[in-house]
């Protein structure tokens, strides 16, 4: 069975909602053979990583850059996991209250260096989740996870 790993920091109702959204799409009915875990950015370990065949990485965006939740993910994994994960699928969701850009970019900086490979667009949400924004964060779940199916 694939395993689907979702990273995420979620200190804020608007952060839980596209989290829970992601959750949702990734253990919808159509997808089987998929085990997903969920993993807070401060508990998730290079184990986690290296245990998983895909991943989902949720952040927020502060003071213009990846919360320091995901950076602190970032750190204790990057190293351990850099030979073992390389081409491995992920996908990612940033939450902002006006601007994503820098948070956008460090992802996208980090897992190039890592090797894993962007298998669905960031879904980038500023201000309050709409109905869109839940429903693309539904989407990059059920995406990355089908992705996964064997």
């Amino acid at each position: 069975m694939a395993t689907l790993l979702i990273v995420h920091h979620t200190p804020s109702p608007n952060c839980q909602a596209l989290f829970e959204a992601v959750v949702s799409g990734a253990t919808t009915d159509g997808i089987e053979g998929v085990q997903v875990v969920r993993r807070a950015a401060l508990a998730a370990t290079a184990s986690d990583v290296l245990a998983a065949d895909g991943y989902v990485l949720g952040t927020p965006a502060n003071l213009g850059y990846l919360s320091g939740a995901m950076k602190h993910f970032f750190d204790q994994v990057y190293y351990p996991c850099l030979d073992a994960t390389q081409g491995r699928p992920f996908g990612s969701y940033v939450h902002g209250g006006n601007d994503v850009t820098g948070a956008v970019r460090a992802m996208d900086s980090i897992t190039k260096g890592l090797g894993w490979r962007r298998a669905a667009d960031a879904v980038t949400v500023t201000g309050e989740p709409g109905k869109a924004a839940i429903e693309a964060c539904w989407e990059l779940g059920a995406t990355i996870a089908a992705g996964l199916m064997e």
